[in-house]
């Protein structure tokens, strides 16, 4: 069957699972759903993530292990975490153990369930459980064996190896710069492994927002002065290379390749800027301390969140919809400016004499007079004269309106830039599916711009399914003029075998002699119009009698 065949499209784009048959044993069902990495559709990236955030989890549990005022207070909480944990991990090994015979690494051999025990990830799942179990049954103090704990942190190499292999297999021959190019920027090779990193960056942006957050806290600073230094230059390291492996390797991106204008380039886009400005106030603080008084900058360290605008097209949708609708919002900001300026100073004439420690000056009033127009009113600055409080109701009802033009027109422009967008998802669907199915690299683009537009498996399925379809329509000849039709040969040569097409469906539907006597009679159809008729059917044609 031809790759081309425009009836696998629809079975192609359905989401895929597990071909489950009834011969199948149990077990091979179960492996089918759970662990095959192979099989699109089933739960094994659903289960590695989640075990993935569990193992974090447990880290950062046994750091605050070692803070005794945090300890102390939730040991309760901190067993029970354990214990679950424990039952998990546990759990996941005996169903590992018990699928063995269904891995691909391990069906073959003769002690599938052997094999797998003596396996370096089975190992490290036994020895990440192991110390719970020897502290219950074993009556021994075995708090030193606590730390084999640590060990859970390497299941994460079940996730990270196969992507590294992949990562491998797709560069392999590329040089080592177009490597940490594919792993630091979104391209064709970065595979896993760049999701991976990425997701290691968001982790640590969260992580040390947080941290700078608790930090403002005193209570919870005094407690963990140390652990927040500690976390705030681990992550100042990870940034710091982030930044460099980005300058380093951004000469392999088009636009980019001059080593010296091109890092310069890449340095001075916002993403970059916002790089450099999330590790600045870490060294300035270090180098200049003895010069200048610094601390501020460490509030700064909350812009780190802005790194996160990488990972998501919502802020340059946004930055889309304030660039088209910028005439618009900048001329309701001249209206706003133009009342609040002009209510300030009739509030500045009529309160002044009134209450002159308040309405003190026009730059005063206007505080007030945005207040209002806000529809917040703090009630610090007040009106008391009665043509004060007049305007005051003007304006209030004024403000409700006019502060609402610039949020409806971003709502509404907003929500029309990502019609747009879909649209243009969908022309680009037309061109894909113009051999009447989906590719890999077809299949990788309409993901990632799935991604961007926040689009479901299911809302992608329905958006394939309607670009097929209008795209049949497009195609379907008959349904277009004849003059359009005749513009154009392809569709002329088209429309020519399906009107011939239907002409012999009529020669072999209709009595042959009773069609004729019809034709003659009255000269409904000519001598040359009978004669085509005749031929369509199959008859030879008449020589004329001399």
């Amino acid at each position: 069957m031809s790759n081309h065949d425009p009836f696998l499209l629809e079975a192609e784009t359905e989401p895929q699972g597990p071909v489950i048959t009834p011969e199948m044993s149990l077990r091979h069902k179960a492996y089918l759903w759970l662990l095959d990495p192979t099989i699109e559709g089933n739960y094994q990236k659903d289960i590695d993530r989640w075990i993935g955030i569990l193992i974090v989890t447990n880290l950062i549990a046994m750091l605050f292990e070692h803070v005794p005022a945090v300890y102390e207070a939730y040991k309760g909480w901190f067993h029970v975490f354990d214990v679950f944990s424990v039952a998990v991990f546990t759990l996941e090994y005996l169903v590992r153990l018990y699928l063995a015979p269904e891995d691909h690494e391990f069906k073959d051999s003769k002690h599938p369930y052997l094999n797998y025990m003596r396996s370096p990830f089975a190992v490290i799942d036994f020895l990440a459980v192991a110390p719970f179990y020897l502290q219950a049954f074993i009556p021994v103090d075995l708090r030193a064996l606590r730390f084999l704990r640590l060990l859970r942190i390497l299941k994460l190499f079940r996730v990270l190896i196969p992507a590294w292999k992949e990562f491998q297999i797709a560069n392999r021959g590329r040089t080592f710069r177009q490597k940490v190019h594919a792993l630091v920027f979104p391209s064709d090779f970065g595979g896993d492994l760049h999701h991976l990193f990425d997701n290691f960056i968001v982790f640590w942006v969260i992580v040390s927002v947080v941290a700078v957050i608790l930090e403002s806290v005193h209570s919870i600073h005094y407690i963990l002065n140390i652990e927040f230094i500690l976390l705030d230059a681990i992550a100042v390291g990870i940034f710091t290379i982030e930044y460099c492996l980005r300058l380093y390797s951004c000469v392999e991106a088009p636009g980019f390749k001059n080593p010296v204008w091109g890092r310069l380039k890449q340095a001075k886009s916002t993403s970059a800027v916002i790089d450099l400005l999330a590790v600045l106030p870490f060294f300035l603080e270090v180098f200049l301390h003895h010069l200048l008084d610094l601390r501020f900058l460490r509030v700064f360290r909350l812009l780190r969140l802005l790194k996160l605008t990488r990972y998501t097209g919502a802020t340059n949708t946004l930055l889309t919809v304030v660039v088209r609708e910028w005439p618009v919002l900048a001329a309701s900001a001249f209206v706003m400016l133009l009342l609040v300026v002009m209510t300030a100073s009739l509030g500045y004439l009529f309160e002044h004499e009134a209450q002159p420690e308040k309405f003190e000056n026009i730059p005063q009033s206007i505080y007030w007079a945005v207040i209002t127009l806000a529809s917040v009113g703090y009630g610090d600055i007040s009106p008391i004269t009665p043509m004060g409080r007049i305007m005051t109701i003007i304006l209030a009802l004024l403000g409700i309106g006019i502060f609402a033009i610039p949020a409806a027109l971003l709502s509404s422009a907003f929500s029309d830039q990502l019609r747009i967008e879909r649209e243009s998802l969908k022309n680009q669907l037309y061109e894909m599916l113009a051999d009447g199915t989906l590719s890999e690299d077809e299949r990788e683009v309409l993901n990632h711009e799935a991604k961007r537009l926040h689009l479901s498996k299911e809302e992608v399925h329905r958006l394939i399914v309607q670009a097929k379809r209008e795209r049949e329509l497009k195609e379907d000849v008959s349904a277009l003029p004849l003059h359009k039709i005749a513009a154009n040969p392809e569709h002329a040569v088209e429309h020519f075998k399906l009107v011939l097409s239907q002409m012999r469906q009529l020669a072999i539907m209709t009595d042959k002699e009773k069609f004729e006597v019809a034709a003659q009679r009255k000269d409904r159809l000519t001598a040359e119009e009978i004669e085509l008729w005749r031929r369509i059917h199959g008859e030879a044609p008449q020589t004329p009698q001399a």
